[in-house]
């Protein structure tokens, strides 16, 4: 599933093109009613942890979650023949975004919007996001570390990768609770790690190897050379060393 810091890049990347001008929006596949969109201004587009929202003049705001296979496509200019299946077609000027095979594309009202905003937890990718709050929800969850990290109400955009390899970089079990300390710590791997994704578009836990990781979907930690440990946890399979992560 994309995780937060792609959200993150393709909301940069749209709003860049597109944010404050008035945009073309069409849904080729027919399963999304663009009329009420189509020619109206776009004032941005905003992810928040795994969701993007775009927020028009005079409309209601759209909100898009990609689910498991979601994907956008972009071109120079208004495709003639966007891909069969395209949710979603938006563009202005030199460049357009086909959204294909999301989970969710749907019209929310400013009532609808905030019910969403309010059921999601700290983003790292947000700025304006509460430290504080973030190292609050984390302690006080039920669960285990690595279940909560994958609950959006806990932070949001976190996924099964960026799960794995933050706990591993806090030397932290994913079967375990954290406190305060250990919590803040993560926070702020989060914080810079997620970035760093977001500019590269991939998960980035070693900045030294990009395209490498410590522990997730690896036979042996990148580090010490255990054996990586494999169990479910909060219902997704999770990735640990068990000399690395006590």
């Amino acid at each position: 599933m994309p995780e937060g810091h792609l959200l993150h890049r393709h909301a940069r990347e749209q709003d860049g093109a597109l944010a404050g001008r008035a945009v073309r929006v069409s849904s080729p596949q027919g399963r999304f009613d663009a009329g009420p969109f189509d020619g109206r201004l776009l004032r941005g587009v905003r992810a928040v942890g795994k969701n993007l929202l775009y927020a028009f003049d005079g409309a209601p705001a759209v909100h898009v979650h990609l689910g498991m296979r979601g994907l956008f496509l972009r071109y120079g200019s208004w495709p003639d023949s966007p891909p069969r299946g395209t949710r979603l077609l938006i563009g202005a000027d030199a460049a357009a975004f086909a959204l294909l095979a999301p989970t969710t594309c749907e019209a929310l009202d400013d009532a609808q919007r905030e019910a969403l905003l309010a059921a999601l937890g700290p983003d790292p990718l947000d700025p304006a996001a509460s430290r504080e709050e973030a190292v609050h929800r984390l302690v006080g969850a039920r669960s285990s570390v690595g279940a909560a990290l994958l609950e959006q109400s806990v932070w949001a955009g976190i996924g099964n990768a960026w799960r794995a390899e933050l706990l591993f970089l806090a030397g932290v079990d994913p079967a375990r609770r954290v406190d305060d300390g250990e919590a803040g710590r993560l926070w702020d791997l989060a914080v810079r790690h997620l970035e760093l994704g977001a500019e590269a578009g991939q998960v980035v836990s070693d900045p030294a190897a990009p395209d490498e990781r410590w522990v997730y979907k690896r036979e042996a930690c990148r580090r010490c050379g255990a054996p990586v440990r494999v169990a479910r946890v909060g219902g997704r399979t999770s990735y640990a060393c068990p000399v690395e992560q006590t």
